[in-house]
């Protein structure tokens, strides 16, 4: 609780000369988060991210029968999020000053969750709604490890990871 007579005041002096050193851009000298710890966990998710692009337009694009429409449609759909989930992940590593990592001879191994090639609807749904699974937790994890000491970090994951929780509902209503 606040007091009235302990008015909250900013070094405004001091944030200026800090950010007058602009060689890390918006990495700031309060930057309390091990930088290079977040951008490897970054650069995994991204190459989850990348591998789940994958599965899903594999699935979108072999799925078959009329009937299975609307499935192709919600896998679709699932390709383009996971996708710009993918791009918020480049973006914030860039902003960390990391690389982001794009490297298809390495993104099986970085990525969490796995490829699929089932041929059977079922097959699909179910790969894809243990892939979700996978992510909502990697995605716990890292959020519970960056704690509060980057909050534009774990603000963006956070988003993420509801989102991501969308798409398992959406497969297990599918499976249903």
């Amino acid at each position: 609780m606040m007091h009235d007579d302990k008015k909250f005041t900013i070094d405004t002096a001091a944030i200026r000369a800090a950010a007058r050193d602009m060689d890390d851009g918006a990495v700031t000298a309060g930057y309390q988060a091990d930088r290079k710890k977040v951008i490897a966990m970054l650069n995994d998710a991204l190459a989850t991210e990348l591998v789940c692009v994958l599965r899903y337009k594999r699935h979108y694009y072999t799925a078959s029968g009329l009937q299975n429409g609307p499935i192709k449609a919600e896998f679709l759909q699932h390709a383009i999020e996971e996708q710009g989930h993918a791009d918020l992940l480049a973006e914030r590593i860039v902003q960390l000053n990391g690389k982001p990592d794009f490297n298809p001879a390495t993104l099986s191994a970085r990525s969490h969750a796995e490829y699929d090639d089932a041929d059977s609807i079922e097959s699909m749904i179910k790969a894809n709604l243990i892939a979700e699974r996978i992510a909502i937790e990697a995605y716990r994890q890292m959020i519970e490890t960056i704690g509060e000491t980057d909050p534009t970090t774990r603000h963006m994951l956070v988003g993420i990871m509801a989102m991501e929780e969308e798409h398992a509902d959406d497969m297990r209503d599918l499976l249903a």
